[in-house]
């Protein structure tokens, strides 16, 4: 939808002008700083209509890269659609809009995407942002290279060399009375990764103990992923005391979050804790919210993961096959402790 058609076509639930200008601006600056895409390059946007968070994004991605080809995904073959990623040369951009997820048989897009050496930008799950949700959302593609880039690896040089850590919040402690993994970024800078782009928004820096059961105490849990894979916010947080770096009791649990600890216990046994993940994006917060926990991950501050599943940081006795879930629960924060050095204050990284 070009800009002279936006009003004519509009919905009645679509985005205001000022939020597509900020879209616009936003991803001028992913594509600049953190995708490094220029015009020796091509550019594919796989869209969909279905959301005004998607035509506002389309209408964004139309005003920085006039030259690209653009597919509506709803009105495509899956063979047109494939055979357009394939035309692409290695260092084009792939961009794809999607209100949910698009499926293309047995075709993993950004794996598949990746393996033919393309860049590429993901927004996912569209729908799952209503209402004010919406610009919250594109306040959270803002892309701040000094900020992302240099609170990301401060934070990796910290976790990197840390003995130990712990999260303090609504008066728990958890404690990880252990050495950490190598940090993982996910701060736009690809220059030393294999693949360029990703799942947008972005701003996190992640690990896990390096021994599991080392991690202990008590946190709270202000919101977590749901069966649905949406941002769960219970009235009361959640209290889990963790042991030898399992959950043995959770405090307050509503009948949503007991869901997810009964599934992960009947198919894995018990609940392990895994990720400690050190969110960035300084547009979520503990109030400020979105429905997709897949875009909620960034929020700033931290959150863990319950269940095996961890496959960047394979361990023994974890076998991949066994181990089948990943939830994401967020920490109520107050302060971050990387061996003695405070590293999160006031709703801040001070690093």
């Amino acid at each position: 939808m070009h800009s002279a058609a936006l009003t004519t076509a509009a919905q009645a639930d679509d985005l205001p002008l000022h939020a597509i200008d900020a879209a616009a601006a936003h991803l001028a600056d992913v594509l600049a700083f953190a995708i490094e895409h220029g015009p020796a390059h091509a550019a594919l946007v796989v869209y969909d209509t279905r959301t005004a968070l998607s035509r506002a994004l389309l209408e964004a991605y139309r005003r920085n890269l006039p030259q690209a080809s653009f597919i509506d995904f709803d009105a495509t073959s899956p063979d047109e659609v494939l055979a357009a990623f394939r035309r692409m040369a290695a260092q084009d951009l792939v961009v794809l809009l999607q209100s949910t997820n698009f499926r293309l048989d047995g075709f993993r897009i950004r794996v598949e995407l990746f393996k033919l050496g393309l860049k590429v930008i993901e927004h996912v799950h569209l729908s799952r942002m209503p209402g004010v949700q919406r610009e919250h959302y594109i306040e959270a593609l803002a892309y701040d290279p000094a900020y992302f880039r240099g609170t990301g690896r401060a934070l990796k040089a910290r976790i990197d060399t840390a003995p130990h850590a712990r999260v303090c919040g609504g008066g728990e402690t958890l404690h990880f009375a252990s050495a950490f993994e190598p940090a993982k970024l996910n701060v736009g800078d690809y220059s030393e990764m294999n693949n360029v782009g990703g799942q947008f928004p972005i701003g996190e820096v992640f690990t896990e103990a390096l021994d599991l059961e080392a991690v202990h105490g008590r946190v709270q849990v202000h919101v977590f992923g749901d069966t649905s894979y949406r941002s769960n916010r219970p009235d009361t947080p959640v209290t889990l005391v963790i042991e030898r770096g399992r959950v043995v009791a959770a405090e307050n649990a509503t009948p949503a979050f007991q869901e997810v600890l009964d599934i992960i216990r009947a198919d894995e046994g018990e609940v392990w804790v895994r990720e400690l993940g050190f969110g960035l994006n300084r547009a979520f917060t503990r109030e400020r919210r979105v429905d997709d926990i897949g875009t909620y991950e960034r929020m700033c501050g931290i959150h863990l993961s319950l269940g095996a599943k961890h496959g960047v940081y394979p361990k023994p006795g974890f076998k991949r096959k066994d181990a089948r879930y990943h939830i994401d629960v967020f920490a109520v924060t107050e302060a971050v402790y990387l061996g003695e050095e405070q590293v999160y204050q006031d709703g801040r990284w001070q690093v």
